[in-house]
C-alpha cells in the first residue's frame, strides 16, 4: 500500500467520494502508533485494542467536525488519550473497592503480559512508570518513548509547555529515585 502524508490523507477525507478511502489510509497508518501509546498505558493486550478500537470509532465519527487547518497527529492522539483517561477513570471508579487500587491490576497486566518483548529493565521502568500519577506518567511516555517535542504533547494534552516540562521532570526524579531504592 502507498504510503500517505497527513496532509494527502486530509484531502482524502475533507473530499465526500474519497472519505472512507482517507479513513482506511488514516487506520492503516496510525493504528499500531495508537495501540502502543494507549498499551504504554493500560498494560493490557486486550484493553489496549479495545481503547484503540474506540478511538478510531471517535474518529470516523467526528470526521465531519475535524478541522482541517488542525494537525491531523495531534488531534488522533488527543481523541485517543482522552479515550485512555476515559477508561482508566472508570476502571478506578468501578472495578476497585475503595480498598483496591487500579494500578495493582495494571501491574498484574504488566506481570502477565505474554506480549511484552522488553528486557528486565524494561520490565522495570514499566514498573517505575506505575508509581506515578496518570498524567505524569503520560507525560514520560510521550516524550521518552514516542519522542515528542513539548508543543506537541501540550497540542495533544491541553497543557502548558512548562507544565509538561515539569511534568516530565518530576517523572524522571521520582523514576530515578525508585530506581535507586532497588
Amino acid at each position: 500500500m502507498k504510503t500517505y502524508t497527513d496532509q494527502e490523507i486530509i484531502q482524502l477525507i475533507s473530499q465526500a467520494p474519497t472519505v472512507e478511502l482517507g479513513f482506511r489510509v488514516l487506520m492503516a497508518n496510525y493504528q499500531e502508533r495508537v495501540y502502543w501509546h494507549v498499551r504504554r498505558m493500560v498494560y493490557s493486550h486486550d484493553d489496549a485494542n479495545d481503547i484503540a478500537q474506540n478511538t478510531f470509532v471517535k474518529i470516523w465519527q467526528n470526521l465531519a467536525g475535524f478541522r482541517f487547518d488542525s494537525n491531523l497527529y495531534t488531534w488522533i492522539y488527543r481523541i485517543a488519550t482522552n479515550e485512555t483517561f476515559d477508561f482508566l477513570r472508570k476502571k478506578k471508579r468501578y472495578v476497585f473497592s475503595p480498598l483496591g487500587d487500579y494500578r495493582d491490576e495494571l501491574k498484574k497486566n504488566l506481570e502477565d503480559d505474554n506480549i511484552f518483548d522488553g528486557d528486565a529493565v524494561e520490565k522495570e521502568l514499566q514498573k517505575a512508570l506505575l508509581n506515578l500519577p496518570d498524567k505524569q506518567r503520560i507525560v514520560f511516555n510521550m516524550k521518552y518513548f514516542d519522542e515528542m517535542k513539548y508543543e506537541e504533547m501540550s497540542s495533544i494534552l491541553g497543557t502548558s509547555v512548562g507544565a509538561l516540562k515539569a511534568s516530565y521532570h518530576h517523572a524522571v526524579k521520582k523514576i530515578e529515585k525508585i530506581f535507586k531504592e532497588d
